[in-house]
């Protein structure tokens, strides 16, 4: 018998109207939504359910609205669901995760996201900083592409390892604008720029990083009550104090999202449950390995669905 992990999407996944179906129909999803609003102080359902989607995208609210969402599509799966072996989330995901292995609650949860959301907008002035996402390319090659143009054009790194021939750069314009132009180096087809309003996982971030450890200092966490596999390192974590630390590294550090499915294999995993908006790591499990099972609960139908799976 294989082991079962939840995993949470990041930012990119959003959409308005998202989760309102389980809004509607599920007391404990709409507690959720409740909740969220009483702790940022605004009515956060309504920028989720009406939009507009331009405001939905700052990332200050969409950090929170992701949150919220996957949490309450995990409400609604809950009670008549097996509980996971792990737990994982990409980037912002990370945050829903570990509300459900039990290490945060969600009101901080909540409350830190929109916090970090805000810190990450600031980290760098508009403009100055890009993202690109790399198709094809040779992971170690395109690796030591980025640290000779960190050197010649200005800083770029990896940011997210999402699964073979997809790997998302982010740094200064000028060396994402480098690697556009060179990544047929390290094996590129394709390079393309991305929408995002700053160079997220990359060392630039390291204002927003500095911020966030001291918000996260005197957040109460509890010891993980299912193992979560980090970003940072790819390996299960149950310890609060590491968790505290992997966090704030986890704004300038990549995502290694293919990794951390690998280990979940080798765990055993073979039944993926994606918790949120989107089909976004579904896509991507299926392309790391596609002899795993993979469901996407993103509706009320695909709640009711999953339940007759799991």
């Amino acid at each position: 018998m294989g082991k079962l992990a939840f995993v949470f999407p990041g930012q990119g996944a959003q959409s308005v109207g998202m989760g309102q179906d389980v809004y509607e129909s599920n007391p404990d999803s709409r507690k959720i939504f409740d909740e969220a609003d009483e702790v940022l102080g605004f009515d956060q359902k309504k920028l989720i359910f009406e939009g507009p989607e331009a405001e939905l995208k700052k990332t200050y609210h969409t950090q929170p609205a992701l949150l919220t969402t996957s949490i309450a599509y995990y409400e609604a799966l809950r009670q008549a669901a097996p509980t996971p072996d792990y737990v994982a989330g990409h980037s912002l995901g990370e945050y829903s995760a570990l509300v459900v292995a039990g290490v945060l609650s969600f009101a901080d949860a909540v409350r830190i996201v929109r916090l970090r959301g805000e810190y990450m907008e600031s980290a760098v002035p508009g403009g100055q900083g890009a993202m690109a996402a790399v198709l094809g390319a040779d992971r170690a090659a395109l690796e030591s592409l980025c640290a000779r143009l960190s050197r010649e054009a200005g800083i770029v790194e990896p940011a997210n390892v999402n699964c073979p021939g997809q790997i998302v750069v982010s740094g200064s314009k000028e060396g994402v604008q480098a690697v556009i132009e060179h990544g047929k180096e390290a094996g590129a087809k394709r390079v393309l720029p991305l929408e995002v309003s700053g160079p997220f996982h990359s060392s630039l971030m390291k204002p927003a990083a500095e911020r966030l450890a001291d918000t996260l200092r005197n957040v109460p966490m509890n010891p993980a009550g299912i193992p979560v596999i980090a970003n940072v390192s790819a390996q299960p974590v149950t310890d609060p104090e590491e968790i505290r630390r992997l966090l704030v590294e986890q704004v300038c550090a990549p995502v290694l999202w293919e990794d951390s499915i690998r280990r979940l294999i080798d765990e055993e995993v073979d039944t993926f449950v994606e918790l949120g908006s989107g089909t976004v790591l579904a896509g991507l499990i299926k392309k790391i390995d596609r002899s795993v099972r993979v469901l996407s609960v993103n509706s009320k139908e695909a709640v009711d669905q999953a339940l007759v799976e799991l």
